[in-house]
C-alpha cells in the first residue's frame, strides 16, 4: 500500500484486521447484522495509516467491508434457517424491493452527504434502543405485516441506507419484524437472511464505482482492497456459527438488551462523528 509503517505497526493492524472480522462474523450470527460497524472504523484506521487519499478511504472501507460481509452473512444465513429460525416467506417479499434499494445506494454512494447518514443512524438506534429496553409486548403495529406497500417502500429504504453504511439491514429488518409481533429470536435470524442480497450486489457495485479511481492501493478491485477482505473474512467466516448458537442459547429479554446495548453504542458513535 506504499506505506512506510514500521513492520511491527503493520503487524498490530493486520491482527486488528483479523479480530474484526472475528466481530463481523459473529455479530452477523449473533444480531442478525452484517457487522460493518465494527468493520469500517478498523479498515479505515488502516487506509489512513498506510497513505491512502481522503477522498477514496471511506469508499474504500465501505466497500471492501460489504465484500467481507459476503461469507459472513451466508454463513450466518444457512445457521439459522437450520434452527427454523428465518422467515423464507419474509425474505422473498422484500427482496425485489431491497436489491432495488441496494442499486439506488450505489448510485448515490459518491454524492449522499455522511452527516445526514451519520444522523439517521443515530436517530433510528435511539428509537430502536428505547423500544428493546422499555417497550412491552403490546407496542405492536400488528400481528402479521399487513399487505401494504409501505413495507416494500421500507425493505427499499433499508437496502439502500444499509449500502451507504456497510451493515447489513438486520436492525432495520428486526425493528420491522418485532413491531409486527415476531419473537426477537425470529426476527433476528430472518434478519440475517437478508445479509447476502444486500452485500453481494452492494459489493459489485462498489467494484462498478470505484473502477479506475484515483489513490487506490494495491490490489484494489474498484473500492474493494483485497488485501483486506484477505485479512477479515476468515476469521468472520467461521465466527458466525458461534453468533447464532449463542443467540439461540440465551434468553429472549437477555438477547433484546444486548442487541440495545449494541445499537447504543454505534449510535453514540455516529452521534459523536457528527459533533465532533
Amino acid at each position: 500500500m506504499g506505506s512506510d509503517l514500521p513492520t511491527s505497526e503493520l503487524i498490530l493492524l493486520g491482527v486488528a484486521l483479523v479480530a474484526s472480522g472475528a466481530a463481523m462474523g459473529f455479530l452477523s450470527g449473533f444480531f442478525g447484522i452484517g457487522g460493518g460497524a465494527v468493520a469500517v472504523p478498523v479498515l479505515y484506521e488502516l487506509f489512513r495509516l498506510t497513505g491512502v487519499p481522503e477522498d477514496v478511504r471511506m469508499q474504500l472501507a465501505v466497500g471492501t467491508s460489504l465484500a467481507v460481509m459476503i461469507p459472513t452473512s451466508l454463513r450466518s444465513a444457512m445457521a439459522h434457517r437450520a434452527k427454523g429460525s428465518l422467515d423464507l416467506a419474509v425474505l422473498r417479499r422484500l427482496a425485489v424491493p431491497l436489491l432495488l434499494g441496494v442499486g439506488l445506494g450505489v448510485w448515490v454512494a459518491r454524492f449522499a452527504p455522511a452527516d445526514l447518514m451519520r444522523a439517521v443512524w443515530v436517530l433510528f438506534a435511539t428509537i430502536m434502543c428505547w423500544k428493546l429496553v422499555f417497550g412491552r409486548a403490546s407496542w405492536r403495529l400488528g400481528s402479521d405485516l399487513p399487505p401494504s406497500l409501505g413495507i416494500e417502500a421500507y425493505g427499499a429504504f433499508v437496502g439502500m441506507v444499509s449500502t451507504l453504511l456497510s451493515i447489513g439491514g438486520g436492525a432495520f429488518i428486526t425493528m420491522l419484524l418485532t413491531l409486527y409481533g415476531r419473537p426477537i429470536t425470529q426476527a433476528v435470524g430472518t434478519s440475517a437472511g437478508f445479509g447476502p442480497l444486500i452485500a453481494v450486489p452492494a459489493t459489485v457495485g462498489f467494484i462498478w464505482a470505484g473502477w479506475n479511481a484515483p489513490g487506490l492501493p494495491p490490489l484494489s478491485l474498484g473500492f474493494v482492497s483485497l488485501i483486506g477482505v484477505a485479512l477479515t473474512m476468515p476469521a468472520g467466516v467461521l465466527a458466525a456459527p458461534f453468533g447464532v448458537r449463542a443467540a439461540h442459547g440465551i434468553a429472549r429479554r437477555t438477547l433484546e438488551l444486548l442487541f440495545a446495548a449494541f445499537l447504543g453504542v454505534i449510535g453514540l458513535r455516529f452521534l459523536i462523528a457528527l459533533v465532533g
